[in-house]
């Protein structure tokens, strides 16, 4: 008879969420995800596969725990332009300063490295911000029939302003460039 697991999987997923976006897919050794997540490899073998299995469970916790959170936050709390401008805004102001940038993002840069079925979770994720920008921008222009080819505009932007924050680009130019990007959009809902 197999063991009743033992731990509390959101506090895993969550420590090895953070163990993949801040070191990336190919640098996560298991041993890492053991020191991340405080289990043994035998525990994320038995629990998760592998550690590809680990990271499709931690990306689809990220689109659960981060990006429909961010989406709900920024977007349905607010009007359509303020909710997207906010919602950029806020991409320079990861908690304590840092720039691991966004899971998505990141793993999307190394997709080589990562099994097909493992990277299923990272087009779910770029799939929520997508139908979540789609949404918005009919919101703003009732009955735009480029509403999908802006919102896909938007994602390249949002993965665009995520990219160069990982890499240590200037925020504040990239805040003048996010304010730039809405003010014009608000010269065409005026």
């Amino acid at each position: 008879m197999a063991r009743a697991r033992e731990f509390d999987q959101d506090e895993v997923l969550d420590a090895a969420m953070e163990a993949f976006r801040h070191g990336g897919f190919g640098a996560v050794s298991i041993r890492t995800l053991e020191e991340a997540t405080g289990l043994k490899a035998g525990s994320i073998y038995n629990s998760f596969g592998d550690k590809d299995g680990l990271f499709q469970k931690a990306v689809e916790h990220y689109n659960k725990v981060v990006v429909e959170l961010r989406l709900h936050d920024h977007l349905d709390q607010n009007a359509p332009l303020d909710g997207l401008r906010s919602l950029f805004l806020s991409l320079l102001d990861e908690p304590g300063g840092g720039s691991s940038g966004c899971l998505l993002t990141n793993s999307a840069v190394e997709s080589g490295l990562i099994k097909s079925g493992a990277l299923s979770g990272v087009h779910v994720g770029f799939g929520l911000l997508e139908a979540a920008f789609v949404a918005a921008i009919e919101d703003m222009w009732p009955g735009a029939d480029k509403a999908r080819t802006s919102a896909v505009r938007l994602l390249a932007l949002y993965q665009g302003v995520l990219l160069l924050i990982r890499s240590g680009y200037s925020k504040d130019a990239l805040r003048q460039m996010i304010n730039f990007e809405f003010d014009m959009m608000k010269g065409r809902c005026s």
